[in-house]
């Protein structure tokens, strides 16, 4: 479980030859009791593990759709605790890795070291905090290590490349490159260094390094697979859940699997 899980989907993925797909949903969006069923959805379509947002009302790195979805999971009732709950019941029957994407008020609230015991309790692999430096981390970073549970770090493209093998040195699970200067949202392209900082995060970093933010095309997952180890998808992911394309968000995860063949021919 924990670190080690999160590390094995990885390892199991790249030595295949392909490429890892991380979808994102927000909890609670359409009601905490679709939750399960999502994960069994995403499980069954082979995404490599689940980035599950806890919605929240102050988010510095959502984007509109993601801000929107965190608001029907609001007022729908959703809260961190409700979602480990409903995490718990699942957790013996799911083998998909799941990451926790929440800020840190929630996690105060909560209390930092019996957040740490009921993400293990409930089979959460990792978190992601965006508003939570790496010089800050020491305030749970001891809790997430009691209960092996990954803390994974974001790399900025702004970031020095100083200040970017220090957040690659001690990430776990894998490293999120940011691939926009921005909030997450589907986008039409990239710039054109995109290439070089994710070849660049690949030299520095000893963990899987995935890109995210903007990730919205097939055409994107294999673009930016032939630099880095694999995608985060996620606003395009809640749009096609919200339409019930369900056909789409597996296109997009066949992409990951069929990049390499693909960058082959």
């Amino acid at each position: 479980m924990g670190i080690e899980k999160l590390n094995q989907a990885f390892q199991t993925v790249l030595e295949k030859g392909d490429k890892a797909f991380v979808p994102y949903i927000m909890a609670g969006d359409g009601g905490l009791e679709k939750l399960n069923e999502q994960i069994d959805f995403f499980e069954e379509s082979g995404a490599t593990a689940l980035e599950l947002g806890i919605p929240f009302s102050d988010p510095v790195a959502d984007g509109p759709t993601i801000q929107e979805a965190g608001i029907r999971a609001l007022k729908a009732g959703t809260t961190l605790r409700a979602v480990l709950e409903r995490l718990k019941l699942s957790k013996s029957t799911r083998s998909i890795p799941i990451v926790i994407m929440t800020y840190m008020n929630p996690i105060y609230v909560f209390g930092i070291k019996e957040f740490a015991r009921v993400c293990e309790q409930a089979g959460v692999d990792g978190v992601i905090i965006p508003d939570l430096p790496m010089e800050e981390e020491e305030i749970l970073a001891d809790s997430l290590k009691d209960h092996q549970i990954a803390l994974i770090r974001l790399a900025a493209l702004t970031s020095s490349k100083e200040r970017v093998k220090e957040i690659a040195s001690g990430t776990q699970g894998f490293l999120y490159a940011v691939t926009v200067t921005g909030i997450t949202g589907a986008r039409a392209s990239y710039s054109e260094n995109i290439g070089s900082y994710l070849k660049e995060l690949k030299e520095i970093s000893s963990a899987p390094v995935l890109a995210g933010f903007g990730v919205s095309t097939p055409e994107h997952v294999v673009e930016l697979g032939q630099y880095c180890d694999g995608v985060v998808v996620g606003s395009k992911i809640i749009e096609l859940l919200q339409k019930n394309d369900r056909d789409s968000i597996k296109k997009l995860i066949d992409a990951a699997k069929k990049t390499s063949l693909i960058l082959k021919n």
